[in-house]
């Protein structure tokens, strides 16, 4: 299972806030979640996705046109992906495994 760390630019907004771009994502990643294909979490910069490699290249990809579909003309998106196949981890996996060196 790989974690993808994705970031979507609206460019050419109305205004500086791009939060209303954003809530749609969510809405969308909410609809990949419940096929099953990837659970998500938000965080005050960006947006962590895991899944199979493949589902989440489909699920970056989805989410890069609705800005787009909003009538804008450019979107940057900036994805990071962490790939591990020697053992299986989920998200709530590697903070554990930071976790149990904090105590």
């Amino acid at each position: 299972m790989a974690i993808v760390d994705v970031v979507v630019i609206p460019v050419g907004t109305e205004g500086p806030s791009v939060s209303q771009y954003i809530a749609e994502i969510q809405t969308k990643l909410e609809s990949f979640k419940q096929e099953g294909k990837i659970n998500y979490q938000l965080t005050p910069m960006n947006t962590l996705i895991e899944g199979d490699l493949k589902d989440l290249f489909e699920v970056i990809q989805a989410i890069h046109e609705l800005p787009f579909n909003k009538g804008l003309d450019r979107v940057c998106t900036n994805i990071r992906i962490d790939d591990r196949r020697d053992i299986e981890r989920e998200m709530n996996d590697k903070l554990a495994s930071v976790q149990k060196h904090l105590k």
